[in-house]
């Protein structure tokens, strides 16, 4: 799975690990947010994905919901950092994410764990060509 380490001018969970990704704009649809958020922070837009859970940020001054998705297959290539948001962008197996000492928020954990035992798993950690995926 595609997790980036974000910037340490980041107002919230500066030098953490977290998931790529961004605000929902007014009159935006989930799917398009997860699509215009990927091609602005990766350079990548999703082409095969599905909605996997929302998470509830405990630390968030107002009420923040993260929606995750599975993105198995996306266009544009390898994905990349554009701008500096972040400054690492690395794949992970859903094991080596959950042991990682420094993600932006625990709430991660658990839905890392599940996508280890789910069918999703065979999924994230194969490698099709054309680089449509598979990786979340």
């Amino acid at each position: 799975m595609l997790l980036a380490r974000r910037s340490l001018n980041r107002r919230a969970y500066p030098d953490l690990w977290s998931f790529p990704g961004g605000h929902v704009e007014v009159n935006e649809t989930w799917d398009d947010a997860l699509v215009r958020e990927a091609r602005e922070e990766i350079g990548v837009v999703p082409a095969t994905f599905t909605f996997l859970a929302s998470i509830d940020d405990p630390n968030a001054a107002d009420r923040a919901v993260y929606h995750m998705f599975v993105v198995t297959a996306w266009d544009g290539g390898e994905p990349s950092l554009v701008g500096n948001e972040h400054t690492t962008l690395r794949w992970f197996t859903p094991n080596a994410a959950v042991a990682l000492p420094d993600l932006a928020l625990d709430e991660y954990r658990p839905l890392l764990r599940q996508l280890t035992r789910t069918s999703f798993s065979d999924a994230l950690c194969a490698n099709t060509p054309r680089r449509k995926g598979p990786r979340t």
